[in-house]
C-alpha cells in the first residue's frame, strides 16, 4: 500500500536495469483499493518517463503522467495539468540522487 498514492495498493513495472535511467526507460504503477467488504476499485495509472537532459531540471529530466481508469489524462510533466503532477517530482526527488527519483521495492517484494 503507497500513502503517496492515495493509501492505494500499486504494482510497479519498470525497465530491469537499477541505478541512473537512460532516456526512454518507463516506470508505470497501476493502483487499486479494497474496501472493508473486500471489494476492489480501480484506481489511476502512474506513469514515469526518462527524457535526455535538459526536459526537466526539476525532475531530473522524468515526465510524470497521471491518468484516470476512464482514461482521462489528470496531468503531464510541462504538459496539460502539470501542477496535478507536481507532487510527484517533488516526492521522487527525496531519494538518494544515485536512485535517479526512482524508490524501489525491498527485495523480498520484487518479481523478476
Amino acid at each position: 500500500m503507497s500513502a503517496t498514492h492515495g493509501q492505494r495498493y500499486v504494482l510497479n513495472y519498470a525497465n530491469e536495469k537499477a541505478g541512473k535511467m537512460a532516456p526512454g526507460a518507463v516506470s508505470a504503477k497501476n493502483s487499486f483499493t479494497v474496501n472493508a467488504k473486500g471489494q476492489v476499485s480501480v484506481g489511476p495509472l502512474f506513469l514515469m518517463e526518462k527524457h535526455n537532459a535538459g526536459f526537466n531540471g526539476n525532475s531530473h529530466d522524468w515526465q510524470y503522467t497521471l491518468i484516470m481508469p476512464n482514461g482521462q489524462t489528470v496531468g503531464t510533466t510541462k504538459g496539460k495539468g502539470k501542477a496535478s503532477v507536481k507532487f510527484c517530482h517533488e516526492c521522487h526527488n527525496a531519494v538518494a540522487e544515485d536512485q535517479d527519483a526512482m524508490m524501489f521495492l525491498p527485495e523480498e517484494l520484487r518479481v523478476n
